[in-house]
């Protein structure tokens, strides 16, 4: 079954999340992805979550597709297999801080040498220009200094993170649609070219209707917790059994609101006929729509809001969301068999492809599984091989 990047092939030298997100990405699109791990230890996931008959699920949710292989690149032998790898590579994806890679002797010149239709991916804290090149960076920090943090919480609470690790996936999102465009450019002038993504730009690059008021007023914009920062209502109301999350944006679902609600049309109001008017009485709002929403269950008024193309929803826990007919409808759970470890069950493939889909061709790796063929394709023999191998090279 063709897939859209078969044929490309990608050397991994990433770790941790945000670099194999990027290169799982590219697996996922039918690219060949050779890992690169230390040996005797592999990738530092591989230790970590929760995981089964000694896989850690964590690493096999963020490594499928790929294949594994280990390298001591201390060592100069180790650094002349890479040198062979790339020169057949059409992608090199890393996340070491700007400038670890050079210092290992893969220097831009370097790259060029060896193969100037490379395409080369950076995935890093800061970019790799300005005052913040050596620092080193994690999702925490980058959630805190990139201003999300200051917009997320509640209004008399404190900065809160995300519990999701935002800005490592977004580098790596962003890393991944950048080689997509760089292979694409590759094909209209014939060289490669470095690509580079990092967490915090990535993570400011989201920031929407925050960001452009505030470059249009000076005004930072408030933590809002569940209510939205410049529309009303908009948040979670409370049921006679729990909450459920409303988001009525526009006029036209905002009277839809309101009329399955049995309240009068606030557009009819000169206190709230304008968006402007709305955010300022949002307490006000709030209070009728609760009032209103405590007569019914959850059930009843996500039903009657569905029907009547209101947006809302339940707050579901994992297990809920898991289970979710729609989830489960969309394949969004896969449970991947592999030899040795059980069935792994992982999150499933969010872009469709209607003729070419991402799919499943090889489970997560185990550390060093693929040295012999991948060393095989690139020209060393079994000898060379074992001895590597004897003398941990690989």
């Amino acid at each position: 079954m063709t897939q859209p990047l078969d044929g490309i092939r990608v050397v991994d030298l990433t770790r941790i999340l945000s670099g194999p997100f990027c290169s799982m990405l590219l697996a996922d699109m039918g690219a060949d992805v050779i890992k690169i791990e230390p040996p005797g230890t592999g990738d530092p996931v591989r230790g970590q979550g929760a995981g089964r008959d000694g896989l850690s699920w964590y690493f096999a949710g963020f490594n499928r597709n790929k294949r594994s292989v280990t390298l001591d690149l201390k060592s100069a032998e180790g650094r002349a297999v890479l040198a062979r790898l790339i020169e057949s590579a059409d992608v090199l994806v890393e996340n070491y801080r700007p400038g670890i890679l050079a210092k290992m002797g893969f220097d831009a010149e370097r790259l060029e040498a060896l193969n100037p239709r490379l395409i080369v991916a950076s995935v890093n804290g800061y970019g790799s220009t300005g005052p913040y090149v050596d620092r080193p960076a994690f999702d925490f920090i980058a959630q805190a200094m990139s201003g999300f943090m200051s917009v997320n919480g509640e209004p008399d609470g404190v900065p809160l993170r995300s519990a999701p690790p935002l800005t490592d996936l977004v580098a790596g999102l962003y890393t991944a649609f950048g080689v997509v465009n760089a292979l694409r450019a590759r094909e209209l002038t014939g060289r490669g070219q470095c690509v580079e993504a990092s967490m915090t730009n990535g993570i400011m690059s989201l920031f929407a209707y925050l960001a452009s008021d505030y470059l249009a007023t000076g005004q930072l914009p408030n933590r809002t917790g569940n209510d939205h920062p410049i529309a009303s209502p908009y948040g979670l109301f409370t049921c006679k059994d729990g909450q459920v999350a409303v988001a009525p944006s526009t006029n036209v679902i905002l009277r839809r609101f309101f009329a399955v609600l049995g309240l009068p049309d606030p557009l009819s109001d000169p206190e709230l006929d304008t968006m402007e008017k709305r955010v300022a009485h949002r307490a006000r709002l709030n209070r009728m729509i609760d009032e209103r929403m405590r007569e019914e269950t959850q059930d009843v008024w996500i039903e009657r809001l569905n029907a009547a193309g209101v947006p809302c929803g339940r707050v579901q826990d994992l297990s809920e969301a898991f289970a979710d007919p729609q989830v489960l409808a969309q394949e969004m759970v896969l449970d991947v068999p592999h030899p040795g470890r059980g069935v792994v069950r992982m999150l499933g493939f969010p872009v469709k492809f209607s003729d070419t889909p991402c799919r499943v061709r090889h489970p997560t790796p185990e550390l060093g599984a693929d040295v012999d063929a991948v060393l095989g394709e690139i020209g060393y023999d079994e000898a060379t091989i074992c001895d590597f191998r004897d003398r941990a090279i690989v």
